[in-house]
């Protein structure tokens, strides 16, 4: 609002004839950074009320509620099956024959594979539960600083560089075993002959367990960067009274 009116104030006080294109580009520019840089330093002189220590303990509070949250609400069944934003798909490499199969009456063999990919991804989630508390309790002041002035997925975007190899490595096991409980390879193996039949793709066409694996870990960050969001915007909703207290300062409540 403060931009618009700012903007408003240099067209009217600008002389009749006088405006180059160029010129108002750079005033816009200008008032967006300095907007910009009001409203990091208001953030900054709301968190200067808090001890370093007390910023840090509060982050780690609110991350780990966040870590959690996601992590049990994906855990559980129908946690990847039933959220549309972060349910696995079959491979783009066997769309066609999904596409192909579902015309000849064949899509309960995609139906059938799509929930046995979920499932895996379900038994895997839990996993990630000891390596994002790990790294929240690694956190430093610095990171703690960047993130509470950072963008709104600043700590998904933390967690995202220091977890996300070892959570793979963590995932894929239990992907593999989730294999054989869930009945994924025979899934498979039932979609790939009837696609093989019909000409639409090569029984060696996917490596499934990476594949669901890389998937299982998008939708984990995702619902992160979703409490994460929540969070910033409510602080009220946030575990821990230091941890309110910190969020609304940022947020200038």
């Amino acid at each position: 609002m403060r931009l618009v009116l700012s903007l408003v104030l240099f067209l009217l006080s600008a002389p009749a004839g006088a405006f180059d294109l160029n010129d108002l580009k750079a005033k816009i520019n200008d008032l967006s950074q300095q907007t910009a840089s009001n409203g990091n330093s208001s953030q900054a002189s709301g968190l200067a009320q808090f001890t370093e220590r007390e910023q840090i303990e509060s982050l780690r509070q609110a991350l780990s509620q966040g870590a959690e949250t996601a992590v049990s609400n994906l855990a559980r069944e129908n946690g990847y099956l039933g959220n549309d934003k972060v349910r696995i798909p079959l491979p783009d490499n066997l769309q066609k024959a999904d596409s192909t199969m579902r015309r000849l009456g064949l899509g309960k063999y995609s139906d059938e594979l799509v929930t046995s990919m979920n499932r895996a991804a379900e038994a895997a989630v839990p996993e990630a539960k000891a390596l994002l508390l790990t790294a929240v309790k690694n956190m430093t002041v610095t990171d703690a600083k960047n993130i509470l002035l950072g963008k709104d997925d600043a700590a998904t975007q933390y967690f995202r560089r220091n977890t996300e190899t070892a959570l793979g490595e963590k995932f894929k096991p239990v992907v593999s075993q989730s294999m054989q409980k869930v009945s994924l390879a025979q899934a498979y193996e039932r979609f790939a002959g009837k696609g093989v039949k019909l000409g639409l793709i090569d029984a060696s066409d996917a490596d499934l367990e990476d594949y669901i694996t890389r998937k299982a870990l998008d939708g984990l960050f995702y619902m992160m960067a979703e409490q994460e969001k929540e969070i910033r915007a409510h602080p009220v909703q946030a575990v821990g009274d230091l941890a309110k207290k910190v969020f609304s300062a940022v947020r200038g409540q």
